[in-house]
């Protein structure tokens, strides 16, 4: 086929990709039990116990830090969401979830909201005296995360819990947003590292600490009978963590941190 017709048939198809989500169910979680699960399915997206702050981090591709002048009731109210539109790809690219749950803000929630750039505050994640001490991945490149069959585990795998962070393949990309959201504000990658890595990284989580996961203290919920390794109160901390085990450090610094200031949400609007 020739390749501009081939160009036309790929324009048009991101052309009739759909934009919102065609049918949204949004109703207040009843469980209270603070379990979160979100799933992005073929067709749609489904989330329990998610709470709007979430919604509007996962939506933006930000960190909880960077949403600023919101409504407290947005990091402590939760929702359950069940949201379907016809015509998506069987994988639905990063771009175009985030312009659906961006429109699905704005529809059921009236949000609006500006970007501000704001000295503040950051983190410079550099290679500590001594040299790195991360192991350079062998998993193999290509495929979705998760189980790589006889080929063992691919890359992208990443494994988060209070305390603990370990990656499979894994660029630096991963480990600095994770440090970000633990430590509550940004990481910039200034070790010139290249590659994929396997990071295995524990430490005692000191109070006030994130997750470490993309939604900041909530974490979707272990498979049934699984548990985590409990925390060792006498471990290190994040930050002799982080050069014991990987030869990394962060510093302090100052920087541009990109803000996004809410100028209106409200709660959700009957289903």
């Amino acid at each position: 086929m020739h390749s501009r017709t081939l160009a036309f048939l790929f324009a048009a198809a991101a052309f009739a990709q759909p934009k919102s989500f065609d049918v949204a169910s949004i109703k207040p979680n009843a469980s209270n039990d603070h379990r979160i699960m979100i799933r992005f399915a073929p067709g749609g997206f489904s989330a329990t116990g998610m709470t709007v702050r979430m919604l509007i981090a996962q939506a933006y591709g930000i960190r909880d830090f960077q949403i600023q002048n919101a409504p407290a009731w947005i990091a402590s109210e939760r929702f359950d969401i069940n949201a379907k539109a016809e015509g998506l790809p069987e994988r639905v690219p990063r771009e175009l979830m985030q312009t659906l749950l961006q429109n699905l803000l704005a529809e059921r929630f009236g949000f609006k909201a500006h970007y501000e750039d704001k000295e503040g505050q950051v983190y410079n994640l550099v290679v500590a005296k001594g040299g790195p001490k991360l192991k350079v991945s062998d998993a193999p490149a290509g495929g979705p995360p998760g189980p790589g069959g006889p080929g063992g585990p691919q890359r992208g795998m990443i494994r988060m819990g209070r305390g603990q962070f370990s990656a499979t393949g894994a660029e630096m990309t991963g480990l600095t947003q994770m440090l970000a959201q633990t430590v509550g504000r940004p990481v910039l990658d200034k070790t010139e590292l290249k590659g994929n890595f396997d990071i295995e990284l524990n430490w005692t989580p000191e109070p006030g600490q994130g997750m470490g996961g993309p939604f900041g203290a909530g974490a979707p919920p272990l498979p049934p009978g699984a548990t985590l390794p409990p925390v060792d109160p006498n471990g290190p901390t994040l930050f002799t963590a982080l050069q014991e085990q990987l030869g990394l450090k962060l510093d302090s610094a100052k920087g541009s941190v990109q803000t996004l200031m809410v100028d209106s949400v409200s709660k959700p609007t009957e289903n």
